[in-house]
Parts: structure tokens; sequence; C-alpha cells
């Protein structure tokens, strides 16, 4: 527990101060009579009364006390702290294109590869993770963080009516999107950087081509690993509220060419299980030490004080108007 207003405990010198007035008064002011002895009272009874009478004063001063301690403002120790653990840096570089809600994976290829991107997120919770959506351009839908909560909640919102409404142009544009996630991993200090792209196409947009952006994540010690998704030869694709087959095709000599460019790796889904397969290789990655800042808010912590304070009080009204009331 801390004080936030720990200059209000200064009021404990008066508070002090007072009790020390009050035992000198007492010495002062204890009533007294002449008489020629005192052996009657030797053996007198003491009534319950006598101890309790200085009750009363020990109640107020509990309640000052406690009144003090409420003005201090004591919270939870929850704060800002720096912990080390154990991870990497990785962006999704996810493909958002039309094209994406064919349905050879289930119930589409997007939709399949958002559950096991999620499983893969949820499996490393010491890495700081990003995520980058493309289709004929690109943007950042979360940068990196540690905070899988937030990253989540944006890969689960991530559609492809994004270029089916014209937000952004439609295409497949691969060498926007690793330029994207290269400009948050660059500035890394992480030891291991990867990106991994998951398309279902072949680069046909973007001002910067494949092999370009491979060029420059290499530079900047960056791995990328690339997903080509969908199976062989044709898949249903909804279209004009039917569904039709359409040619698979997926330029994977651009995709082995970026992964051996940059020392990662290129893999085929043509399944759910296959996709899954996939990310559970590129978990087995080396890990490395990152320096994470974590954050609780305080709670104010006063009620208890608070009713100490007024049940002293209480107590000291009680016992004045009640056993130790005075008769002037």
């Amino acid at each position: 527990m801390v004080l936030q207003n720990i200059g209000c405990l200064l009021l404990f010198i008066p508070l002090i101060g007072y009790i020390v007035w009050y035992i000198l008064r007492g010495r002062h002011t204890a009533p007294a009579m002449k008489i020629s002895t005192t052996l009657p009272y030797v053996k007198g009874i003491k009534s319950y009364k006598n101890y309790l009478v200085h009750v009363p004063f020990a109640m107020r001063v509990l309640a000052l006390s406690m009144v003090i301690m409420v003005l201090a403002r004591p919270q939870s120790t929850n704060r800002w702290q720096n912990t080390e653990v154990e991870g990497i840096d990785i962006m999704l570089a996810m493909d958002v294109s039309t094209s994406m809600l064919a349905m050879d994976l289930k119930p589409n290829r997007l939709e399949a590869a958002k559950e096991v991107a999620a499983e893969f997120v949820n499996g490393r919770p010491n890495d700081n993770i990003g995520l980058t959506i493309f289709a004929g351009e690109s943007f950042t839908q979360c940068p990196l963080t540690i905070d899988h909560t937030v990253m989540l909640n944006m890969l689960n919102s991530v559609k492809c009516d994004i270029a089916a409404q014209g937000i952004i142009e439609d295409g497949t544009a691969i060498g926007m999107g690793i330029a994207n996630a290269v400009s948050r991993l660059k500035e890394s200090k992480a030891k291991s950087k990867v990106i991994i792209l998951l398309t279902d196409g072949s680069n046909n947009s973007g001002e910067i081509s494949p092999e370009m952006a491979a060029d420059i994540a290499k530079q900047f010690g960056i791995r990328v690993y690339t997903i080509g998704v969908g199976k062989n030869g044709e898949a249903p694709y909804p279209y004009g509220g039917q569904i039709i087959n359409v040619p698979v095709e997926i330029d994977e000599n651009t995709l082995t060419k970026i992964a051996n460019i940059t020392d990662g790796g290129y893999y085929r889904a043509t399944s759910n299980n296959k996709l899954k397969e996939v990310y559970e290789q590129i978990d087995k990655l080396e890990r490395t030490k990152l320096n994470v800042k974590e954050f609780s808010s305080r709670e104010e912590e006063f009620l208890l004080f608070a009713l100490i304070a007024f049940a002293a009080l209480f107590v000291e009204i009680l016992l004045r108007n009640t056993i130790l009331k005075r008769i002037p």
C-alpha cells in the first residue's frame, strides 16, 4: 500500500501535542479536597468506571488518526514495472483481397486464417505481435504489442469487404504488405524479427515488388515466412448469390524466393489442418529476451480507515452520554 498524499502524515505532530496536553492537564486539574486522614479510602472499592475514564479520549485520538490516514489517501500498490520475458517480434501480414472468400478452406480462407492465427497468438504470450493487412494496398491493422487481447480483437474485425466496398483497392500487393510490416519491425531491438505473410494469389499491384521488399527485410535482419493458402486446381467461390469454381493461382515461385532471400521458409496450406501445421512449425522459432512495461491501476483503500474513525467516534459519544456522563 502507498500513500498518495503522504504529507498529510505531518498532522500527527499536532495530534501528539494534543495527547501530551491531555496528560499534563489531567495532572493539574485532578479534583482534590483536604481531609485529616485517607485511611477510610485505602480499601475503597473501585468501580468499572474508573477503568473507562480515559477510553473516550483514546477513541477520539484513534478517530483523528484514522481521519489523517484517510486524508493521506492510502492506495493499493499496483504500479508500472519493467519485467524481462522471453519472446520475439512478429508481424502477421494477411491478404484480405476478395479472393480470400474462396471456400476451399472452411468456412473460407480468411476465416480459417484468422482462426489459426488467433491460436498462434494465444500460444505465444510473451511475444510482441502486430498485424498488417493488404489487398491492392496495405496498412497496419495493429502495431506490435504485448497486449494480445487488443491484437485478437483487431484480428477478429478483419474482413474482405474493405476491398469490395472500395475502401482500399482490390488486388494482391505482396510487396506492399511486406514493406508495411518491415516498417513496424525495423526499429525493433529483438534478436529475432519475423514476418508471417499469408496470401492466396500472386503479386499484381503495389509500388514495391515482392523481391525488393524481401531485400529490404533482409537488410534489417527480418526473416519472412510465406504461406500460400488454397488447394490445388479450383476452389468454390461465392459470386452473385451462387457458388462458382475459380482457378487457384498462387505464385509459389515468388513466395519461395521471398523466403530464400530472407532466410525464412515457404509453406503451402491446402486445408485447415495443413494451415495449422504451418503455424505450429513457425512456432518453434528461437526466442530472445524483451523488456516489457506492465501497468496495473491503483485503487483507493481509505474505506477501512474511515469505518474505524466512525466507529471510534461513535464509541466516544456513546460513553460520554451514558455510563461516563458528567453532571455539572
